[in-house]
């Protein structure tokens, strides 16, 4: 036990020093290509440690998990943001809104905010000079450029974000640039452990485990890049989703309210909503009437928290609050199969009009059927099948959404889900025409492989049993989600 524990460590140190190469090599966020087989071998280094850890006594694998969490997570302060420039955003909208203006009123392009302008933000001349600066119209004869991508357009991001970008600017001391923002990130991938690790603990199948499964998010490559040194406020997103769905199953009012708090940070957490109707729909004797209550229950305390939070910023705002949201939604490719490797996996088989079609209606019947068959005690599983599936058929291209299937995967156990959040970053980070295409592929296959073993290891050997297929898809109540966890963790 000695051996694995100090094999275990060592991964840990390999995993940490990989990070600290990637991150700390001073790239900007244009060049993230170069980085992307440093994050595979830290992801490999991840798996392994993950794989180690199994079986481990509590003791050392709480050790671990604290120690590794910690070293995992501060790698991501190494540097200034290194794969996403989003966080300049951040900062501007926290300095805009302690100005007293609504930061969905002018784009940082604007005139009428150019009193807040600093040269950390708003370089000039020799400054401007490097990929990631983005130029801003001017009348000076000095050429101006900005750090803040899109400068033309208003900001996209919810209310509860932007009161968290406030939060943090007024803590934050003066000059301190990007730095509060990378710490903040920090503790809230430590508040997300802490409450995984709470979570799990009080679980029954998981109590004994709890370190193991909590690993899976706290030492995953993707936090101390996304989360920490990129800085996303989907952190802050996945944290409160967290919090909810181990809530929902037991207070369904505030378990519902912390949803809608989740969806007002980013819009994401929305779709985790049917993992906490799981069973709504369920054949159990309940009347229409009663099934309408319980998921009114969740719905209404989720809409009426989202209404509260962007009811100030409606109220100070003269424009729309929604910003740039449907142009993003546009440039991302949504609204066109054929752009930016939207839909990939399903333009493989289908015309590329077809397949926005085609991803609503299977993202409808993975809905469907968690509503029908999902374990209300369980609202994590639904929640990781709905999204996990929506991941697969819409392939989005940027890999920080990706981190609520790694918290997910921490609270199920579903193991296999973890190859995409690699694969977005393959998506985003990749080398090459088609690289995100083979990467969502490859974890399709993975998560289809999952399925397979999870039938075949069910009892009794028999993997045509709906029942059985029922558990081997983590929609029974007997919680095969954590089943087979259970064995490689005993």
């Amino acid at each position: 036990m000695i051996r694995r524990t100090a094999g275990t460590a060592l991964l840990l140190v390999a995993l940490a020093g990989t990070l600290a190469w990637a991150i700390g090599q001073d790239a900007v966020p244009a060049d993230r290509r170069g980085l992307f087989w440093p994050y595979a071998l830290a992801w490999a280094f991840f798996c392994a440690a993950l794989w180690a850890v199994r079986g481990l006594p509590t003791r050392q694998a709480m050790c671990l998990l604290v120690a590794g969490g910690i070293a995992v997570t501060a790698t991501g302060l190494l540097s200034p943001p290194a794969t996403s420039t989003d966080s300049y955003r951040y900062v501007w909208d926290g300095r805009v809104q302690a100005a007293g203006v609504s930061p969905y009123d002018h784009a940082p392009a604007e005139a009428a905010l150019a009193r807040l302008r600093d040269h950390w933000l708003f370089p000039r001349g020799d400054g401007c000079e490097g990929p990631d600066r983005y130029p801003i119209p001017s009348g000076d004869t000095v050429a101006s450029c900005t750090r803040i991508n899109r400068p033309g357009v208003h900001t996209i991001y919810p209310p509860l974000a932007e009161a968290y970008f406030l939060l943090v600017h007024g803590l934050s001391p003066e000059g301190a640039r990007h730095k509060p923002v990378q710490i903040a990130g920090a503790l809230l991938a430590f508040a997300t452990s802490a409450v995984l690790l709470i979570a799990l603990g009080r679980r029954a199948g998981t109590r004994g485990n709890a370190a193991a499964y909590t690993a899976c998010y706290a030492w995953c490559p993707a936090v101390p890049l996304e989360l920490v040194n990129n800085a996303h406020v989907d952190g802050l997103g996945v944290l409160l989703a967290v919090i909810a769905l181990s809530t929902v199953n037991r207070h369904r009012g505030l378990g519902g309210a912390l949803l809608g708090a989740a969806t007002a940070v980013k819009l994401l957490p929305a779709v985790t909503v049917p993992g906490a109707l799981s069973g709504v729909l369920a054949a159990d004797g309940r009347t229409p009437a009663r099934r309408m209550l319980d998921a009114l229950a969740v719905l209404g305390p989720a809409a009426l928290v989202v209404a509260l939070a962007y009811l100030p910023y409606a109220l100070a705002s003269r424009g729309s609050v929604l910003g740039y949201l449907f142009g993003y939604l546009t440039e991302e490719g949504y609204d066109d199969a054929g752009r930016r490797g939207r839909y990939a996996l399903l333009r493989l088989v289908l015309p590329g009009s077809w397949a926005l079609a085609a991803a609503l209606v299977i993202v409808g019947i993975v809905i469907f059927h968690v509503l029908r068959h999902g374990d209300a005690d369980r609202p994590w599983q639904g929640a990781l099948s709905v999204t996990g599936v929506g991941f697969l058929v819409f392939t989005p291209g940027y890999s920080w959404y990706a981190v609520l299937i790694v918290a997910l995967v921490a609270l199920d156990g579903r193991w296999e889900w973890l190859g995409v959040p690699l694969a977005s970053g393959a998506a985003y980070m990749g080398t090459g025409a088609g690289f995100g295409t083979i990467a969502y592929a490859l974890a399709a296959l993975m998560v289809t492989a999952g399925f397979v073993a999870r039938a075949v290891r069910s009892p009794n050997g028999s993997a045509y049993n709906s029942l059985r297929l029922r558990r081997a898809a983590g929609h029974c109540r007997m919680g095969a989600g954590t089943w087979l966890w259970k064995d490689r963790f005993r």
